[in-house]
């Protein structure tokens, strides 16, 4: 998929990178796998407001992506690729030959029409999910287990993926996109290829209304607050002085907040790069 640089006919398309849409086959999604989802407005049951900067933005409608891949050695074939307004990579939709149907993460280069598979006696081919104890070693893959039979949790974003790298005692090495070497076991599922729409993170919204339509609030800056408001604001005309904290008082350069006896500590073989 490729960005398309609009003509600066308006402020808000001057510098606007918008996404092209080639990839997208299909406009409509598959009824029997969308739900309504409800806007909070960043509040919580009482009503009151737990996270800022969140409100409005346009309906959406929440589509049930098949994470764990687990109709083994039944072939599916890809209906359409399709945008999701909840996510970043775009979806298939499966049609399998049992008459049921799905949603996946799209791996890049996926193609309407073609046949994919999960179980262990497969090819290690685009689209195709696999235990990592069958995954050659040095293979992209993308929508990976952390837990056997939980679903894929790691690499499941726009252009992301984790290379196999080793395999031993039961366990599988990864590298993940943050660079951090990590152990998952073995039997943990994952899925052959990329995420799909690499180019999403050269993006430009170009203009503040473009982030309200997602729903996302004007952010106030912390040095132009308060000092009743927050740990920054205050001072004599425009003075931010003083260390970057959160409104808590954390601070939020360099200040380690991973708890020292994490439960996955020894599973991490060297920590991603800084």
């Amino acid at each position: 998929m490729a960005l398309k640089k609009l003509k600066p006919v308006t402020p808000g398309t001057r510098h606007r990178m918008a996404p092209s849409f080639d990839d997208i086959t299909a406009s409509k999604p598959e009824k029997s796998l969308v739900t309504t989802v409800k806007k909070t407005g960043g509040r919580n049951s009482k009503g009151r407001m737990t996270m800022r900067y969140i409100g409005g933005g346009h309906k959406q409608k929440l589509r049930e992506i098949d994470f764990k891949r687990n109709k083994f050695g039944v072939p599916a074939t890809v209906k359409s690729i399709e945008y999701d307004p909840t996510r970043s990579a775009r979806i298939a939709l499966l049609y399998y030959v049992d008459g049921s149907k799905s949603y996946i993460i799209a791996p890049h280069g996926l193609q309407v029409g073609q046949q994919v598979l999960s179980g262990p006696d497969i090819a290690p081919e685009v689209g195709n999910a696999l235990p990592l104890a069958k995954i050659p070693l040095g293979t992209i893959i993308h929508n990976v287990e952390m837990k056997p039979g939980k679903g894929g949790a790691i690499a499941r974003s726009a252009g992301s993926f984790v290379q196999l790298l080793a395999r031993e005692g039961g366990f599988a090495t990864l590298k993940m996109p943050s660079g951090e070497m990590r152990n998952v076991l073995d039997v943990c599922m994952g899925t052959i290829g990329a995420a799909s729409n690499p180019d999403h993170m050269n993006e430009s919204v170009g203009k503040a209304g473009r982030s309200r339509w997602r729903g996302i609030r004007p952010r106030t800056r912390a040095v132009a607050m308060n000092p009743v408001d927050h740990p920054m604001g205050g001072g004599e005309g425009r003075a931010s002085g003083g260390h970057p904290r959160s409104r808590k008082g954390l601070y939020s350069k360099g200040k380690k907040t991973r708890h020292p006896k994490k439960y996955s500590d020894n599973l991490i073989i060297s920590r991603r790069k800084k």
